[in-house]
């Protein structure tokens, strides 16, 4: 698990999950796990979930920082941004796409076919709940944490409460003194020195964004600090932070609803991580010059998120190594399955599933991904057929 992988291989393999990897944050946490997990064993199951439960209780895009992350731990900083961009790069470029093609086109949309990926995405988390249930819940407690972590989270919501989840899981498991023997610690490639200079470097910018807004709020500066202060501020991934950014830019005159609306509707139909809808309102917000102001707003959303996760990743390297933040480690581990197996059922379930077929298509997927062990577009694929074929015998 520990062989050196090269740039391109990361970005390899990073870019087929970017082009196949549809459903939002908690779905692409299960194709990484059938990905890096299962299939190439470049992280075991509990480093993944440690790594799980460092982006969950961070600020910005999860998926996006959970591969970063990855890729940082088999190929070094050249792998963590090969892992970013791949993973990135098909859903930015075809928001862009679609912000210069938008003003000829129509509001009518394929709901079948976002029907049929939702399916998968049931598919996708489901399969990874079971994996990593089976792995990280190896007794009565680590159930019970992970089981009662599952039971809050659909009874109760609440801003910061998947934080409050985790953090209740690791104190249960100091309690309980988890953990048996000890398991190697988990190896990220990332020093305390790199992790200071990131949160140093995200602080700088943070307050770079705000004298920006106070001092020319109609400035690129400004435009950029918009992005940067949504990705740095926002919990809960790609849904929450699309009303802040409404907010900071449409009653701003950057936009109108009309195009946000519209190229929201878009980054649903859409893989890989929803945060790319920022390359989308760049280039919608500044027509002159659309690829240019689509990458700024692209990298400002992105770069807090890329910043924390590099200044969390020494502190979760420390908690494996010592045997009580082990124990503490162990119950988070089980309260990030309990999390998405939560997500699971709300919202993933209950947006997707709306009929006995949908229920039969979705246990086929699963079927396919866990028994006979096939590539997640096989499970697209079966999702997206039997969805338009329920759609024409219904």
């Amino acid at each position: 698990m520990s062989e050196r992988r090269s740039a391109f291989e990361v970005f390899k393999v990073a870019l087929t999950l970017g082009l196949t990897a549809f459903g939002g944050p908690i779905a692409h946490l299960g194709y990484y796990e059938r990905t890096y997990v299962q299939r190439r064993q470049w992280v075991n199951a509990e480093d993944y979930a440690a790594i799980l439960a460092l982006t969950q209780i961070l600020p910005g895009p999860a998926s996006s920082q959970t591969g970063f992350l990855i890729g940082w731990k088999v190929g070094g900083w050249p792998g963590g941004l090969a892992a970013w961009l791949g993973f990135t790069l098909p859903s930015a470029l075809l928001m862009l796409a679609f912000a210069l093609v938008q003003p000829w086109l129509g509001a009518a949309w394929a709901q079948v076919l976002l029907h049929g990926l939702q399916l998968a995405a049931v598919a996708a988390v489901g399969q990874a709940v079971w994996s990593m249930g089976k792995r990280l819940w190896v007794d009565t407690p680590t159930t019970a944490i992970g089981l009662a972590a599952a039971a809050v989270l659909l009874v109760f919501t609440a801003p910061w409460l998947q934080l409050a989840v985790i953090l209740a899981g690791g104190a249960a498991g100091l309690l309980l003194r988890l953990g048996g023997e000890a398991a190697p610690p988990l190896e990220l490639g990332i020093g305390r020195r790199t992790g200071a200079v990131a949160l140093a470097v995200f602080a700088v910018l943070m307050a770079g964004s705000l004298a920006a807004l106070a001092l020319s709020p109609n400035s690129g500066a400004a435009f950029a600090g918009i992005f940067y202060r949504a990705g740095a501020l926002v919990f809960g991934g790609g849904h929450v932070v699309l009303p802040l950014l409404r907010e900071a830019l449409v009653p701003a005159g950057w936009l109108g609803d009309e195009p946000f609306l519209a190229g929201y509707g878009a980054a649903q139909a859409l893989p890989g991580p929803l945060f790319t809808f920022a390359a989308y309102l760049g280039a919608v917000a500044q027509p002159d010059a659309p690829v240019l102001w689509a990458a700024i707003a692209l990298l400002a959303i992105f770069l807090p998120g890329l910043l924390l996760a590099m200044a969390g990743a020494p502190l979760m390297a420390w908690m494996s190594r010592h045997p009580s933040a082990g124990a503490a480690l162990a119950g988070i581990n089980a309260a990030v399955v309990g999390l998405l197996a939560a997500a699971l059922y709300n919202p993933i379930w209950t947006s997707a599933v709306k009929s006995g077929a949908d229920v039969a298509i979705a246990a086929v997927a699963v079927f396919l991904l866990q028994r006979w062990r096939a590539p997640p577009i096989a499970a697209i694929g079966v999702c997206v057929v039997g969805a338009v074929l329920a759609g024409i015998f219904r």
